[in-house]
């Protein structure tokens, strides 16, 4: 089996765990959703600074999937400072099989985004801010920049056009 490794990166409140979790459900069974924050705060109860043992384990979870899978999603975050050579690894790790994605949505949009999750009552605007990083995306070749002009239904079709190729 060659597996297919997905990345789906941008600031809190953009859109990715939704699109992580919508995507999952419609490539079936097997499908494994690697969440940064599921590894970072629910499994190691950690923060998110530098050298944090998150980085590691997301990065064996998802190599495991590599051939046991045909598809690996990996959600969060991820920061370039903080995460970026992880993830240049996994994109080398899958052998040209990395589907790259980043949100590029603005704060305001995404406090916006935020206001009807369910999370809004967990943290607000200001820790939005603190978290918020711009124009993070990996620069690297065949990335997708996912725009606040697509909707949910726009995202999904480019996606799944992108795995069929």
């Amino acid at each position: 089996m060659e597996s297919k490794l997905i990345i789906i990166r941008g600031n809190s409140g953009s859109g990715k765990t939704t699109t992580a979790k919508i995507l999952q459900n419609h490539l079936g069974s097997g499908t494994l959703l690697v969440s940064q924050d599921d590894v970072r705060r629910n499994m190691l109860n950690i923060h998110d600074q530098k050298g944090n043992l998150s980085v590691d384990l997301i990065q064996h979870i998802t190599e495991y999937g590599k051939d046991k899978c045909e598809f690996v999603i990996l959600e969060g975050i991820l920061s370039k400072k903080r995460y970026g050579e992880m993830l240049h690894n996994l994109i080398d790790f899958y052998n040209g099989k990395a589907y790259i994605y980043y949100f590029d949505i603005p704060f305001e949009e995404t406090v916006k985004r935020h206001n009807i999750r369910s999370k809004k009552s967990k943290f607000g605007e200001d820790s939005l801010r603190n978290w918020w990083t711009p124009n993070d995306s990996l620069g690297t070749d065949g990335e997708t920049i996912l725009t606040t002009g697509m909707s949910q239904d726009s995202v999904m079709k480019s996606i799944l056009n992108h795995l069929q190729k």
